[in-house]
């Protein structure tokens, strides 16, 4: 999957209108400043209303920034000057569960995805009108993305994004053209899910690597890690990871599309897993597999720490 990492781009007015509503009577439901009891407090002017809706629109997207930024203070390991791990930085800073910030990183992935879904359709279809009415809802719909992290979450277990874009479309017309709840894409997510998964034999062959995705159980501390394909039974997979070997649905494998992190990643696991294998190993030197284990490729400074962690062990190929 090829994960786009330019930032979510400010919304115009009309593609705000285009999220919120399915036509200008909808808009205009919304205008009124108005208490609990129905009144009026303080009328605004049509560019204050707008105004208004397309900041509370960034309030509802502010999980996308969060998200973005989490996935830099780990990438970079920006946490490493005040605490061990990046669970217990999340959670020191922020009261985060490491759940919930995996799943604000993947929702990232998700928004980028079908924003770049969304390009592509757009760019297909150049002489796409103008015009958001009632005539054209399958425009309006092509620009609406999601505002909330519920509405995005159930996207996240998909592998591609070009399911997780068929999911939304679906959503969005599930809703009559507006924005979908989480409800309703947890439902769709759900049906497509009860459909028979077939991977195809000529598309998956042992030793093709993945990232394991929606874990439940004992099983979910792999989240994030990578692995390598060893056996596909029906709708499993046995999977080898850095330090166990499992079985997990096809819908927990996500796909690596990087060419160079499919070739160097195996590699890497099996240097990690033969690591893993000392009994007397440094807890320094465990945690560092244990992270490094989640990198589809390593950086310079992360392949000689590496590299002289198996020459203070004396493993070698």
């Amino acid at each position: 999957m090829n994960y786009n990492s330019t930032p979510l781009a400010l919304v115009s007015e009309r593609e705000f209108v285009a999220t919120e509503s399915s036509s200008g009577d909808d808009f205009n439901r919304f205008t009124p400043e108005e208490a609990a009891s129905g009144e009026i407090l303080a009328p605004l002017s049509p560019e204050e209303q707008r105004d208004r809706h397309l900041l509370e629109l960034k309030v509802r997207q502010a999980f996308y920034q969060t998200g973005k930024a989490l996935a830099q203070l780990r990438e970079r390991r920006l946490y490493r000057s005040t605490h061990r791990t990046f669970e217990a930085y999340c959670q020191a800073r922020f009261g985060f569960s490491r759940r919930y910030s995996d799943y604000l990183i993947a929702a990232t992935v998700v928004i980028e995805n079908l924003q770049q879904m969304r390009t592509n359709r757009s760019q297909n279809q150049p002489h796409e009108p103008e015009q958001f009415d009632e005539n054209n809802v399958s425009a309006l719909q092509a620009r609406i993305l999601p505002t909330k992290l519920e509405q995005v979450k159930p996207l996240t277990s998909l592998k591609t994004a070009n399911e997780q874009w068929q999911v939304w479309y679906q959503a969005i017309e599930a809703a009559n053209g507006k924005v979908p709840s989480g409800r309703i894409v947890n439902e769709i997510v759900a049906q497509l899910k009860k459909k028979p998964l077939v991977l195809a034999q000529h598309d998956w062959q042992v030793g093709d690597v993945f990232t394991l995705v929606n874990l439940e159980g004992q099983q979910r501390k792999y989240n994030g890690c990578c692995c390598i394909a060893k056996e596909l039974t029906d709708s499993t997979v046995t999977v080898e990871v850095h330090d166990a070997t499992m079985s997990v649905k096809l819908e927990n494998l996500n796909e690596i599309a990087s060419s160079d992190d499919k070739r160097q990643l195996p590699q890497t696991l099996r240097r990690v897993r033969r690591l893993r294998e000392i009994e007397s190993l440094d807890r320094g030197a465990e945690n560092l597999l244990k992270d490094l284990s989640k990198r589809t490729n390593l950086t310079p400074v992360e392949e000689g720490l590496l590299s002289w962690i198996e020459n203070y062990y004396r493993v070698t190929e």
